[in-house]
């Protein structure tokens, strides 16, 4: 018998190709059999304009706030394809949400101003360290699909919101044939999502390779946050499992702490 802590069970997760790598060897560690089925692909905006004006005028504002790695990732990589580097955030203040965001930003050498409590944008306005008030704010963010309530909650608080484009995030084409083996043959135990549109795109993907809610049945549902869980709720009528702290790390813990 195996004596890895989550030796012979098979886990599926559903992370962008570029991001899965680090998830996959924290389950690994446990002994667990990892299947990817990105359900994300990140890719460059379908304009920089918005971001090249902004990075133009970053003298103009206050706070950048940078809510993922990829955000970090593309904006850094735009301002150096403009000829600039981290010196042109002058006095700019930086608030990141998350670990893995703050750890990205730490790489270009720079130390976030400010970072939330709890691992989600929501936290955000309502610690925020400087009244909101006429602030000008640089949201580089994913081009569709994002939550709105950030901006929207900020505004309330008078702050003026400047949103740009700085990728995009789509559904791939289709379900790697290994994949859907595996679930025609229900030798996966788990399934985990660290996003709603992962969500959303995992279940487009099925659909359309003519699978059901039945496919997913013997499946358990591990969700990394409430947002996430939601949508799982709303698309798969369950969750199963949602992490307690919003973090990959935390993710691994609920399913190490429920399926052992």
């Amino acid at each position: 018998m195996d004596r890895a802590p989550l030796g012979g069970k098979t886990i599926l997760i559903t992370r962008a190709a570029s991001q899965s790598s680090e998830f996959t060897k924290l389950l690994a560690e446990t002994g667990a059999k990892v299947l990817e089925m990105p359900a994300l692909e990140i890719r460059e905006p379908s304009t920089w304009e918005p971001l090249d004006q902004a990075i133009a005028t970053l003298e103009t504002f206050d706070w950048l706030i940078l809510t993922s790695a990829n955000g970090v990732e593309y904006f850094f990589q735009r301002l150096e394809t403009l000829g600039k580097d981290v010196r042109a955030l002058g006095k700019l203040k930086i608030a990141v949400v998350g670990k893995k965001t703050e750890k990205f930003l730490r790489q270009h050498g720079l130390k976030a101003d400010y970072i939330p409590p709890d691992f989600i944008a929501d936290s955000l306005v309502e610690n925020f360290p400087d009244p909101l008030q006429n602030q000008k704010i640089l949201f580089p963010r994913v081009e569709t699909g994002g939550r709105k309530i950030l901006v929207q909650e900020l505004a309330q608080q008078g702050a003026q919101v400047v949103e740009v484009p700085a990728y995009e995030s789509g559904c791939p084409r289709q379900i790697p044939a290994a994949v859907w083996q595996a679930l025609e043959a229900q030798t996966i135990d788990l399934v985990t999502f660290a996003s709603s549109k992962t969500v959303r795109n995992f279940w487009q993907l099925i659909q359309q390779q003519g699978g059901d809610l039945a496919l997913l049945k013997p499946l358990k549902i591990a969700s990394i946050g409430p947002q996430t869980s939601q949508t799982c709720l709303n698309l798969f009528q369950r969750v199963d499992l949602e992490a307690e702290v919003y973090t990959l790390e935390g993710l691994r813990d609920v399913i190490l702490d429920n399926c052992v």
